[in-house]
């Protein structure tokens, strides 16, 4: 049994199958007749909507689930929502606060899980943002991608995914908003090189996507005005995108605080593919899945 928690679940090799399925004009049925539970403990728009229409596209059904409805060791134990859905359902995905809800799940074994979202990885945006440079860019080896900001999780997918695909990956971050230890080695064990800097100017200069996301994640909102203190000088403009590449792009994987992390010039500018990031987010779970049902058959 496949699961995908991180990108690190999948080797290189693994990676790009699933990118090449993501762009394939054929869509493969492999849900036809099946259900899809999408556990929300987070809410977000992006995500319910692209995960939604793949599991359609691939002619499954989903079912759309609030945290509040499962009770999430409240009402019953991690192991027991997963045993209940996989009574019902081909997938499980789950977009949760802490990372270990999907490790406890995927440890049972009984059906393919998804992580759409924790407070450790984001995966399925990093999918995204790598078929989002490929369809810029096409190869990706050797390109330079610049992340600017907090090393979040959509920081620590985005450079794993990076690194397997043969990318260069640089990231800026004030003093204690760095990535952690644990996280510098779950990134190192996989293989992967990053270059680490302090100033926003020394990440992008060159780079061929330039990155950012909020200063302050969902349920951060208490530190809110610590962060954005903490983030000065950090601010994604058009004077800092002119130290990037010339073809450079801008990507963000939303909701963006307009003119906070990144000015309205940069986000509707010429250079900004964010939307088509935001699109990209259904064909890189349609590859996903599809990639995890026919690992199962």
């Amino acid at each position: 049994m496949r699961h995908l928690l991180e990108i690190d679940d999948l080797t290189s090799d693994e990676l790009g199958r699933i990118l090449s399925i993501a762009t394939s004009v054929e869509t493969p049925r492999v849900l036809a007749g099946k259900g899809t539970a999408l556990i929300f403990e987070k809410p977000s728009a992006r995500t319910r909507n692209s995960m939604e229409m793949a599991v359609v596209q691939l002619g499954g059904h989903p079912v759309y689930i609030q945290g509040q409805e499962v009770g999430i060791d409240s009402r019953e134990s991690v192991e027991d929502v997963t045993r209940t859905m996989a009574c019902f359902h081909a997938i499980v995905a789950a977009r949760v606060f802490a990372h270990t809800v999907v490790e406890r799940m995927a440890a049972l074994d009984l059906v393919p899980i998804v992580n759409m979202l924790s407070d450790d990885a984001h995966p399925l945006q990093a999918l995204a943002d790598l078929l989002t440079m490929r369809r810029e860019f096409g190869e990706l080896e050797g390109r330079t991608v610049a992340y600017v900001g907090d090393a979040n999780n959509v920081a620590r997918s985005l450079a794993l995914a990076a690194g397997l695909s043969g990318m260069h990956f640089r990231i800026a971050s004030p003093v204690d908003y760095g990535f952690s230890d644990r996280d510098a080695d779950r990134i190192a064990t996989a293989g992967v090189e990053i270059e680490v800097v302090d100033r926003p100017e020394d990440a992008v200069a060159g780079a061929d996507a330039v990155y950012a996301d909020t200063w302050t994640s969902m349920g951060q909102e208490a530190e809110a005005e610590q962060r954005r203190r903490a983030f000065e000088g950090f601010q994604v403009d058009e004077r800092l995108m002119e130290l990037a590449g010339v073809d450079a792009i801008f990507l963000h994987c939303l909701p963006a605080h307009r003119n906070e992390e990144v000015t309205d010039a940069v986000l509707d500018g010429p250079r900004s593919r964010i939307w088509a990031q935001a699109a990209n987010r259904m064909h890189a779970a349609r590859g996903a899945m599809a990639w995890l049902m026919q690992e199962r058959a």
